[in-house]
């Protein structure tokens, strides 16, 4: 499942060298970071309107689209895919309510 996760990560990157006017993502990266988390935020906020209705089709659509921009910002911090997946698999099978309070020492 996380192949698509990787592949997407890959595209990404190769857009980075991308003319803006040519690529969405190359667009995003030429603006800067505070215009990709504008969108992160956007697609974050539709994603929850989508969740109050009961449409699933377009609740699906608007997760992959925060998914998508989520690894926009990742890629321009260096970041992706492996390391958000890793540290989910470090969270597998700890309480929630144990990795939180961790977090809060």
């Amino acid at each position: 499942m996380s192949d698509i996760l990787e592949k997407l990560a890959e595209v990404i990157e190769s857009r980075k060298t991308e003319s803006a006017d040519n690529s969405y993502v190359a667009s995003l990266f030429d603006k800067g970071m505070d215009s990709i988390l504008k969108k992160v935020g956007e697609e974050a906020a539709e994603t929850i309107v989508s969740a109050k209705n009961d449409d699933d089709a377009q609740l699906v659509h608007e997760t992959a689209d925060l998914w998508f921009h989520t690894l926009v910002m990742l890629a321009a911090r260096g970041l992706g895919p492996e390391q958000v997946l890793a540290e989910l698999e470090r969270r597998l099978g700890v309480s929630g309510h144990d990795e939180k309070a961790a977090r809060n020492k």
